[in-house]
């Protein structure tokens, strides 16, 4: 289990590794990047590159912390990827629910597969349940994440692609919104993140910038952190409400 520069959370833990394209967003992986990456170098849990694997020794990493935190799991992988068994996934709740310490964050692009597993199971109250949301094709997502009863509910529109015009936001707690990152990156249009802020406001939804990424405010292409997270100036990341209060 490692920390991480992720802004919304501290920790990822991956007892799940690799994935395959699904949907627009995945055309310039990060994750698949990195594990390629580290493959190269040698690293032992990285030894299938992106083929997606399923890694039962680190099952009992949370229970080594003590102190709360905020864990990203599978910041590498999806862990409703059709290769990982349901079996797996219920290794890994219990795990969850053993740390109630812990806030879980879950983000997935598999709806149908994720609706498939809760649907004969409950959702852990210390699991956050997203779902990727970054071009109209993917909207459909959200309607299956409503029909869940996770404590908190989310959208990752990460990397932005396109306008997503009209969202119903419903039963929605929390929407982080970024451009993508890299060599080959698309551009992210600042009123495609006004769209969805504003949007946010209107439903009471926190809303959460992550950052441009390789294409500025100003359509220029540049270093990521040269072209920051600041939305007209500001610096918008909203945790939800229900996250405030528990700290």
């Amino acid at each position: 289990m490692k920390t991480t520069k992720i802004e919304w959370t501290d920790r990822t833990w991956n007892p799940v590794t690799g994935c395959t394209k699904l949907s627009p967003g995945c055309a310039h992986c990060y994750a698949e990047t990195m594990a390629n990456r580290l493959k190269a170098m040698g690293v032992q849990k990285y030894q299938n590159g992106f083929i997606p694997t399923m890694h039962e020794d680190v099952l009992n990493e949370p229970l080594k912390l003590m102190k709360p935190h905020s864990i990203f799991v599978c910041s590498m992988a999806d862990l409703f990827h059709e290769t990982v068994t349901f079996d797996f996934i219920d290794s890994v709740m219990h795990t969850i629910q053993q740390t109630k310490r812990h806030r879980y964050q879950i983000l997935t692009k598999r709806t149908s597969r994720m609706l498939e597993y809760f649907s004969q199971r409950e959702i852990p109250e210390n699991v956050w349940l997203g779902v990727t949301v970054e071009a109209i094709a993917t909207k459909s997502r959200i309607k299956a994440l409503q029909t869940i009863p996770a404590k908190i509910r989310f959208l990752s529109c990460e990397p932005l692609i396109e306008d997503l015009e009209d969202l119903d936001l419903s039963g929605i707690d929390w929407v982080i919104v970024g451009g993508e990152s890299g060599v080959n990156a698309r551009p992210m249009k600042p009123e495609w993140v006004r769209s969805i802020m504003f949007q946010a406001d209107r439903q009471k939804v926190a809303f959460f910038f992550k950052q441009w990424g390789t294409w500025g405010a100003d359509g220029i292409k540049r270093n990521k952190k040269a072209n920051g997270k600041a939305l007209d100036g500001k610096i918008i990341q909203m945790m939800p409400e229900l996250a405030m209060r528990e700290i």
